[in-house]
């Protein structure tokens, strides 16, 4: 930060990557600049016991975990200091509507939405690393970001870098943007292979170290179409002007394409650490404890076009981003659906697809873009539901 102003900060998610990574951030600057930020609130799903040590160490007002059986454990873990605990989805949506200045929204999947939307209401800069909130709402978050003031700021290491190089003042002379993907643990294996997967091998990133569910989307690619659908959303860009292009090396993050024929690019490490250092101080920029970028050293970036054959989870993304109304929000319902049933064994790594494509047949038709918090809510439940069936 340039200067001794503090700014206060909420954790939403605090025990995942992209939580432990703002952490480390924040305790860096901390440790060198005398409490530049103040964490106000912290909150986690299940992990009782990475949250108290958080706490401990960071001195926040409020700590609240999903898991409404984990109270009794949270309350021993804190037990004799003066931080107020909570349990449940209402105590994670109070710590959103604390006055924090900045709040960090990396909650995993549809849960996010309510205590993100919470954060956006109260005009607060968010810092989005829950892609799930612009897929499964897009047009009714951003309507709230506008009604609200709020400053978004995407976390996302692809939607950041866009925003790092994108014109807002120019956007009609944007011919496209094209997201960069590493292509996956499974990039140059068959059909047949890919097959035989198995869930440790599935979250193996090659450039990343994330939790199991985005892991798997990633090899899938389906985290790649997510994250079309979220690039709609965030830059008002139309589905046509989007695109996906394999570079393993995950070097350069995003392309942006001018009309007069300039392209820019971001270019980092892939550190998870530069994007949330860019969010946590914007509109300054702060230090990141990250591997500087030595391009003589890597010595060559390679392209290539996504197999969507191999990998139909990108296709069935796109095809939903050319639908929109309530096709996003069904897409990414069954495919936590069919993650999770992956990762406990219950359906192979090429049935993924398969679960999520037949819950956009039989739903699709009949959902509308959601009006309200409650209508994306239940049409998650409704895709849920229909992508439970076929695993039964």
């Amino acid at each position: 930060m340039t200067g001794p102003r503090e700014r206060t900060v909420t954790i939403l998610g605090s025990t995942g990557s992209v939580g432990v990574n703002t952490i480390e951030i924040l305790e860096h600057h901390n440790e060198r600049t005398s409490g530049t930020f103040r964490v106000v609130a912290l909150t986690a799903k299940t992990n009782v016991r990475e949250l108290a040590a958080q706490a401990r160490r960071l001195k926040p007002a409020f700590v609240a975990v999903a898991d409404e059986g984990a109270y009794g454990a949270l309350k021993s873990e804190l037990g004799g200091t003066d931080i107020a605990i909570g349990a449940g989805a209402e105590a994670v949506h109070e710590a959103a509507t604390m006055e924090a200045e900045w709040v960090m929204a990396s909650i995993v999947g549809s849960a996010g939405l309510r205590p993100t939307l919470a954060a956006v209401a109260r005009g607060a800069t968010v810092a989005l690393a829950n892609k799930e909130c612009l897929v499964c709402a897009g047009d009714l978050f951003m309507s709230e970001v506008r009604r609200s003031g709020a400053t978004l700021l995407p976390v996302d290491s692809e939607h950041n870098a866009v925003f790092q190089v994108f014109a807002p003042d120019q956007a009609s002379a944007i011919e496209g943007i094209t997201l960069t993907a590493s292509g996956g643990p499974f990039r140059t294996w068959s059909a047949a292979e890919m097959a035989k997967v198995s869930p440790a091998e599935a979250c193996k990133h090659p450039n990343y170290a994330m939790g199991a569910k985005i892991s798997v989307d990633s090899a899938t690619l389906m985290n790649k179409g997510l994250e079309l659908i979220e690039a709609h959303y965030l830059f008002g860009t139309a589905p046509e002007r989007l695109s996906v292009v394999v570079h393993p090396q995950q070097i350069v993050h995003c392309l942006v394409a001018y009309l007069d024929g300039s392209v820019l690019a971001q270019l980092g490490s892939p550190d998870m650490r530069t994007p949330i250092a860019y969010a946590l101080g914007f509109p300054d920029r702060i230090a990141a404890p990250t591997r500087r970028l030595n391009l003589a050293e890597i010595g060559q970036l390679t392209f290539e076009t996504p197999d969507t054959t191999r990998f139909p989870c990108l296709a069935l993304a796109q095809r939903a981003l050319q639908s929109l109304e309530g096709a996003p929000t069904i897409l990414n319902a069954a495919n936590e659906v069919a993650v999770e049933a992956f990762l406990a064994r219950k359906i192979g790594f090429s049935d993924i697809p398969r679960v999520v494509e037949n819950a956009l047949e039989k739903c699709e038709s009949q959902a509308h873009a959601p009006q309200s918090v409650d209508e994306a809510l239940a049409l998650d439940r409704a895709a849920r539901a229909c992508a439970a069936q076929m695993l039964n």
